[in-house]
């Protein structure tokens, strides 16, 4: 039983920024995500992609946003549960929360904040019969090792970034490498997508436009994928294992069957402290909804702050929680691990500064 004062469900960037106003008001948080990174749809949907409207930065992509927001939240410390799926959520006779995931793990919190975006993501499915008995052993969705595939003949099914990254990281340490789409348009980034057909002129891996329609599969071993083209002819292609990138689609899970108060799978909140229908959970983010909201990063940062003064006031009953600024409060600079003189030294090389690389890429 893992014991802390609030659980964050979620880690893309709300649920990050969450960790940090959550650390200022001096709370220690665990996150939990179904993904197996911390990003959220910003890094499984447009990782590369431009942001615009992210305060004081003109422009970033996903992962830059990412390892910046994991750079500011070190001073507190959280501990993320990525890979795992919050199934159950309990008020105790306490007042405080059991907290269960698909993995076994428990928390016993005093909070729960859902920072959740749409939902959790899962892997669109290859619909084909049979599919379901090489699941995770000749059919994947993801890749978590990708030492499996040297040496082998792969299929890489998808047109969008994951699809191309993973076959210009895989064509030269495969035996045989075939891309398969239904169309000759991509979704990818153009460069990748001419390095692609380059690699192709090249006879270094093959594409195959067409749709899969069945495999053949010899006990429980896959010996081919069947594709068919738009004039009706099936090519088999022999193949160890199949990678399947179709993207990802949002659910709301097991969130849904908490008790809260729903509106349209999102949840509804008060705005001056974003607290759900039950006392001791809040909602920030893309998953909840009030009169006037827009869906935007910036938009949900505002949210975890007023939450984190919500869980606080929630905590401790009719005690006036003070705002401290983190310019001048000595309370703040401790918390944060910085004093007056080394802020003010600091303050223009940091604006220069390498981001360090967290590893979310």
């Amino acid at each position: 039983m893992i014991v802390t004062d609030v659980v964050v469900v979620g880690a893309g960037p709300v649920g990050l920024f969450q960790v940090f106003e959550l650390g200022l008001l001096d709370l220690g948080a665990h996150v939990i995500d179904s993904m197996p990174q911390v990003g959220g749809q910003c890094i499984e949907l447009y990782p590369d992609k431009p942001i615009y409207d992210i305060p004081a930065i003109p422009v970033c992509n996903a992962y830059e946003l990412v390892d910046r927001l994991m750079e500011q939240i070190k001073p507190f410390a959280p501990q993320f549960h990525l890979g795992e799926e919050v199934t159950e959520v309990q008020r105790q006779k306490s007042g405080r929360f059991l907290v269960r995931t698909n993995a076994g793990t428990q928390f016993d919190a005093a909070a729960v904040i859902v920072a959740g975006g749409v939902g959790s993501f899962r892997p669109r499915l290859l619909p084909i019969s049979g599919a379901e008995r090489i699941d995770g052993h000749q059919l994947h969705y993801r890749v978590r090792d990708p030492s499996m595939f040297a040496g082998k003949d792969i299929v890489v099914a998808g047109a969008g970034d994951s699809a191309l990254d993973w076959a210009l990281a895989l064509y030269d340490k495969v035996n045989s490498l075939v891309l398969v789409h239904r169309t000759r348009e991509f979704r990818a980034a153009p460069s990748k997508v001419r390095q692609m057909e380059q690699l192709c002129i090249d006879q270094k891996m093959q594409f195959l436009e067409g749709e899969i329609t069945g495999l053949d599969i010899v006990g429980d071993t896959l010996k081919a994928v069947l594709v068919r083209s738009k004039s009706g002819l099936t090519n088999r292609v022999d193949t160890d294992h199949v990678l399947v990138f179709w993207g990802l689609h949002p659910k709301l899970g097991p969130i849904a069957s908490w008790g809260l108060n729903l509106d349209k799978n999102q949840i509804e909140v008060d705005t001056g402290n974003f607290a759900t229908s039950i006392p001791g959970i809040f909602a920030v983010g893309d998953i909840n909804t009030y009169r006037g909201k827009r869906k935007l990063i910036l938009s949900g940062f505002h949210e975890a702050a007023l939450a984190a003064f919500g869980v606080r006031e929630f905590l401790v009953p009719g005690e006036k929680v003070h705002l401290q600024y983190t310019t001048t409060s000595p309370i703040m600079h401790k918390r944060l691990g910085v004093d007056n003189g080394s802020t003010k030294r600091q303050g223009p090389e940091l604006r220069d500064a390498p981001v360090e690389r967290t590893g979310t890429r």
